[in-house]
């Protein structure tokens, strides 16, 4: 096969933290075009777990399966490696000595690590990048309820908050039983969305994201749109973060679609002209304002009405219930 070389997808940059009173790898995806178009700027995913040999490159390769079809926005995935989780990504407790000793480490580290993020890694990376100001944060298990904590105790952090099946037994349910009063206190101002999901969780782990999904019902203020997508007649624990990943980013940062007249080759008609309505329709550019939300499904069923439409299409498994494309 002869001499092979190395295909590289992301970058990656060793960076210091006193915050966290260590180093940290960084690894930074860029979307195609970058380079090409140097005054475009782009939102920021924010990857927790996403060290090289965590959840980069699978998340990473989603990232990319837009670049072949188009459906959801560019951003920057930076992958954001976690040193010892189970203290950064857990709240703090009253008795910490039972957490202690079945997670092999003491609880209590959020605080610090939302000031590595605010204080020093974003900023660094909203001066090494061009970025637009958006910006996203995404997390499973553990790393979820550290995003559902800092949704809920510093709401203006993040403008997207994505947590995979968080882990809300934590502390007696206690960010699900506590959430409308997190909620009571949330700013008045900015946008915030929340992209919410849970596979076949048992015991306290369900119960915890339905009583966080009541809150979010009763008392989610009108500038928190949410979202929530169980998946638990599909996907378990260990494998719902992949194909979640996949359905949060086309959920927030979907993108128009068209359906086009097929060829002859494919059973269509041998007349490929289009109609001066279709012309018409082809000659718009498509934007989520002008575009016509549907399913596939429904799409299928009267597609002939629907060639060359701008359409957004509600990919991937249904939600339950929420308010985020209201």
């Amino acid at each position: 096969m002869g001499e092979g070389m190395p295909h590289v997808t992301a970058t990656s940059y060793t960076v210091h933290s006193e915050v966290l009173g260590g180093e940290r790898i960084i690894t930074v995806r860029l979307p195609p075009g970058y380079v090409e178009q140097p005054d475009t700027r782009f939102p920021v995913v924010y990857l927790l777990d996403g060290g090289p040999e965590q959840d980069f490159d699978h998340i990473a390769g989603i990232a990319q399966s837009r670049d072949m079809n188009w459906s959801f926005e560019r951003f920057i995935l930076v992958g954001v490696q976690s040193v010892d989780r189970r203290h950064y990504f857990a709240p703090a407790v009253d008795d910490p000595a039972p957490y202690t000793e079945a997670l092999g480490s003491p609880p209590g580290g959020t605080e610090d690590y939302r000031r590595w993020l605010s204080e020093e890694l974003m900023p660094m990376i909203n001066a090494q990048f061009r970025t637009d100001g958006h910006d996203a944060v995404i997390g499973e298990s553990l790393a979820a309820l550290f995003v559902v904590e800092t949704m809920l105790k510093q709401p203006t952090l993040f403008d997207d908050y994505i947590a995979v099946s968080p882990s809300m037994w934590w502390d007696g349910m206690r960010y699900g039983r506590d959430a409308a009063d997190y909620l009571a206190e949330f700013p008045a101002e900015g946008d915030y969305r929340l992209y919410l999901t849970v596979a076949n969780e048992g015991f306290w782990h369900r119960e915890g994201v339905e009583r966080l999904v009541d809150a979010l019902r009763d008392h989610a203020p009108d500038n928190l749109r949410w979202t929530f997508v169980p998946v638990g007649d599909s996907e378990t624990h260990g494998t719902l973060f992949h194909p979640m990943a996949l359905d949060a980013f086309r959920t927030l940062y979907g993108t128009p679609d068209r359906e086009y007249k097929p060829t002859a080759l494919l059973g269509g008609s041998e007349e490929a002209d289009s109609t001066p309505e279709e012309q018409a329709r082809l000659d718009t550019e498509c934007t989520l304002e002008n575009s016509r939300p549907t399913t596939p499904e429904a799409a299928s069923e009267g597609r002939e009405r629907l060639y060359y439409e701008c359409l957004l299409f509600d990919l991937g498994p249904r939600p339950r219930e929420g308010t985020l494309g209201q």
